[in-house]
């Protein structure tokens, strides 16, 4: 039996990773203050059970958001507010929360209330039901105040009409092995293109500096 998750596809292994500061891991002990949370792309799919357009995006657009926010930096998880610009049941935004709290540790209502005041993970994660806008997220560094918002454009992808045509035969069960595969190649190979070369699509990530950004004082939402 193996000890490790074994993954179809090989890509999976290239993806850049991420790497943060853990404050609470050091203060109980999980680890020393100089090592580091490494978190991989094949972490989210393990959060989000699948791998596609959305969880790549949500993994991808969390790495430029912080990198955008923290420059040469490591950025500190647990320290972050995020905002996604709809409701839990709009768009994607349910599963990509899942993997967006992964990284950054922000929860809603569900999360870790700290520890005599600190370290604290709740309510650091808001869904705007009342502003409904396509992909936006925002983040903001609670020690700085700096924020950053990503719009992701999954149309900026090529399209590839056999989709069409093999989606609904793998859906109902009745594809055969040459037309799984295909179908396999298609949904991951936007995946890839996703997480290894979306500097090739202009317009699949879109970031923007938001200057005095103050966030909703609404109720995080739980998830």
């Amino acid at each position: 039996m193996e000890n490790r998750t074994v993954w179809r596809q090989e890509f999976f292994e290239r993806v850049e990773p991420i790497r943060l500061k853990e404050p609470l891991a050091y203060v109980l002990g999980a680890q020393d203050e100089d090592e580091l949370f490494v978190i991989n792309y094949t972490d989210a799919v393990l959060v989000a059970g699948h791998s596609c357009p959305a969880v790549s995006g949500a993994y991808r657009l969390t790495q430029k958001a912080l990198k955008a926010l923290y420059g040469s930096e490591i950025p500190v998880r647990g320290q972050i507010r995020v905002l996604l610009k709809g409701g839990p049941e709009d768009l994607a935004y349910g599963p990509q929360a899942h993997v967006i709290s992964l990284i950054t540790g922000a929860a809603g209502a569900t999360g870790f209330k700290g520890l005599g005041g600190r370290w604290g993970r709740n309510n650091r994660l808001f869904f705007d039901s009342e502003d409904v806008q396509f992909n936006t997220f925002i983040f903001q560094r609670e020690d700085t105040g700096k924020t950053v918002q990503v719009v992701y454009n999954p149309q900026a992808l090529p399209g590839d009409p056999r989709m069409n045509d093999v989606i609904p035969l793998v859906m109902r069960g009745s594809a055969t092995k040459e037309q799984k595969e295909l179908f396999y190649s298609l949904w991951q190979g936007n995946v890839r293109r996703i997480l290894l070369e979306d500097e090739e699509y202009p317009g699949l990530f879109e970031l923007t500096e938001l200057k005095d950004f103050k966030f909703p004082q609404t109720k995080a939402s739980a998830y």
